[in-house]
């Protein structure tokens, strides 16, 4: 039970909840039933089917309405006396700014994604509110409290890259299931559906049979009068047999691999068999078609494993289905695995590559799973971190510094606990986010524009929204909705023109200042000018020093595209995650004693793989501390 004091402390505060999900659904309603009188919460998405195993405030009646204003609603039924505000938007518009942040006590996070994460981070150390994160995925979860001055903030320590594949892997000799995934993905979904003006790895030409000079042509391009059904057997054709068998040219590269076997339209069935493809255009009573390639092809089991014609025929329809009832997204549409024609498209083209080079298929189940790098949730732990945030939120509003606590939700036993309480880090004083630490940046200032330092740089490492870049007391570059048409065409233009040739040139020792004001957040960067680099190892063409890069992809056990972690016993180390597996860390950990920096450099140069007796999960390595 809480004390009068607590009581007294929870009902007075008012609270933000970000995200209404499935940790924010558990965290709302612990919330209420824990006293809070005052909540207010934020969330951009609305209710989807596949919500409603996990997310217990919903119901199939609610899909397609805002999460947090239903969220609100269910609560009031049982809690009618306190008061709930939605926003059903992005935490990220400027509505959400600095002063809407200094009305609360204390900011919960219930986030899928790092740059959102990053962003309200950014917001509480500006305004000094105590933030508390969260994050599950599967039967793993953890909550972190940041406290401006007292603890580290939430970007003192890097953040798992994304798994990444050689190009030359994904086009020519692919080898895992995954490989063929991004393959469909990120190449051919996007060369199809996407932006035609992206640069895209995919070989786009063939030579025209028809043609006695063997003229190249890009095959994506469809031809005039040439209907869908025709487009798409050529695209057909050509991803899964011209390209197979000019990848089989070089002879060289499979001396010692199996070689593909390239798969073409009538390989498959008849001509005949392939223009009666699907139902399209078959209804028998009068009700449009559904756009979905397995619901026009009589497939109902996502977790079946369907054949080499099934899936030939679900990348056929689903093809059509996009040019015949989808046509004006065409050339805006990217990948999203709660598209269900995108992810029936993508599991059918992967499975028909993995046919191609001798790789077992998957579900359609499965394909989504690895496509949208998902693992599955699970309700107990998003309950149980829950509840840990709200005792944590508790400690913040008391002030009970001593006892904050970093706790961590395992799915194996450590030292015979299932839940590992671990006292917060202090400040990295190397933090370019709380402790403004200056950057360096390598770049070659006669090649590189101001674009390449915004795109690159500003945005995609440094992650501000509205950046705006000074030298000296000069602008160079600045974006808001409040600026004059002149000063619009002033910075665009300056964007295009190579750091030494702005109005006032940056060179070699220049100091820039950039900052989001949006984020309140400012940071010095020094320009190193640099003449050369290597195109391979670095290949954005500048190197920036200072900031904390993402951690890289464990090269032993599952990787973040397996959607596996094994938390093992034997392991010292305990793994920070974020709800639906957004992003994975593992930091070394010691109960009972405050962890400052420079312990955490010098116990990182002890490795060793861990290792759980008796278990069947993979390894991953982790960092050796005791608890």
């Amino acid at each position: 039970m809480a004390s009068e004091q607590q009581l007294s402390v929870i009902k007075g505060s008012k609270v933000l909840m970000v995200g209404a999900g499935g940790i924010g659904c558990e965290l709302l309603k612990t919330l209420a039933l824990s006293g809070f009188q005052d909540i207010h919460i934020i969330d951009m998405d609305t209710i989807e089917v596949s919500n409603l195993n996990r997310q217990f405030l919903f119901r199939q009646s609610h899909v397609g309405q805002s999460k947090a204003k239903v969220a609100r609603h269910a609560v009031l039924k049982f809690r009618p006396d306190i008061s709930i505000t939605p926003y059903h938007a992005n935490v990220k518009d400027p509505d959400f700014n600095v002063d809407f942040f200094k009305q609360f006590k204390v900011v919960l996070n219930g986030l899928d994604n790092l740059d959102a994460r990053r962003h309200v981070n950014r917001l509480c150390l500006a305004t000094g509110v105590p933030l508390v994160e969260s994050g599950t995925t599967g039967f793993l979860g953890q909550v972190t409290v940041h406290v401006k001055g007292r603890t580290e903030c939430y970007e003192c320590q890097p953040k798992p890259a994304p798994k990444t594949y050689p190009v030359c892997t994904i086009t020519s000799t692919p080898s895992k299931f995954v490989h063929c995934i991004v393959w469909a993905k990120d190449l051919l979904f996007a060369k199809l559906f996407g932006d035609k003006n992206q640069e895209n790895d995919l070989n786009v030409h063939s030579k025209d049979g028809s043609s006695s000079s063997e003229q190249a042509e890009d095959v994506f391009e469809r031809r005039k009068g040439e209907n869908s059904e025709e487009y798409g057997n050529r695209i057909y054709d050509h991803v899964f047999g011209y390209n197979t068998e000019l990848a089989l040219s070089n002879e060289e590269t499979w001396r010692n691999r199996n070689k593909p076997r390239p798969i073409y339209v009538k390989d498959i069935f008849s001509s005949e068999l392939a223009s009666q493809n699907g139902n399209l255009d078959k209804s028998s009573n009068g009700d449009p078609p559904p756009l979905s390639a397995m619901a026009s092809l009589g497939l109902k089991n996502p977790q079946d494993l369907w054949s080499l014609e099934e899936n030939s025929k679900v990348f056929l329809e689903a093809l059509m289905l996009f040019f015949s009832k989808r046509e004006k997204e065409i050339g805006n549409l990217s990948f999203d695995k709660d598209d269900q024609l995108a992810v029936e498209f993508v599991t059918a083209a992967a499975n028909i590559r993995a046919s191609s080079f001798g790789i077992p298929l998957h579900s359609l189940f499965e394909a989504k799973g690895i496509a949208g790098n998902i693992v599955h949730a699970v309700a107990t732990t998003n309950a149980i971190i829950a509840g840990l945030i709200v005792i944590e939120a508790i400690k913040v509003l008391q002030h009970d510094i001593k006892n904050y606590r970093m706790t961590y939700c395992l799915e194996h036993p450590s030292r015979k606990m299932l839940i590992m309480p671990v006292e917060p880090f202090e400040p990295n004083k190397s933090c370019y986010v709380c402790s403004e630490t200056p950057l360096d940046l390598e770049i070659n200032t006669h090649r590189s524009k101001l674009r390449d330092v915004v795109d690159k740089i500003v945005k995609a490492k440094l992650g501000m929204n509205l950046p705006l870049i000074m030298h000296g007391s000069a602008l160079l570059y600045e974006v808001g909705d409040d600026l004059e048409e002149d000063e619009v065409a002033n910075y665009a233009a300056n964007l295009e023109k190579v750091l030494s040739e702005l109005p006032t040139p940056v060179t070699g020792g220049t100091i820039l200042t950039v900052e989001d004001l949006q984020q309140e957040l400012k940071c010095s960067i020094n320009i190193k000018h640099r003449e050369e680099f290597d195109e391979e190892k670095e290949p954005d063409g500048m190197i920036l020093s200072g900031w904390i890069p993402p951690l890289a992809a464990e090269k032993n056990g599952k990787t973040a595209v397996d959607n596996e972690v094994s938390t093992s016993s034997a392991s010292e180390a305990v793994p920070l995650l974020t709800e639906d597996d957004d992003d994975l860390r593992i930091i070394p950990t010691i109960t009972g004693k405050k962890r400052k920096l420079s312990d955490v450099s010098s116990e990182r140069k002890n490795k060793r793989k861990a290792e759980e007796p008796n278990s069947k999960n993979d390894v991953v390595m982790l960092d050796d501390d005791k608890f």
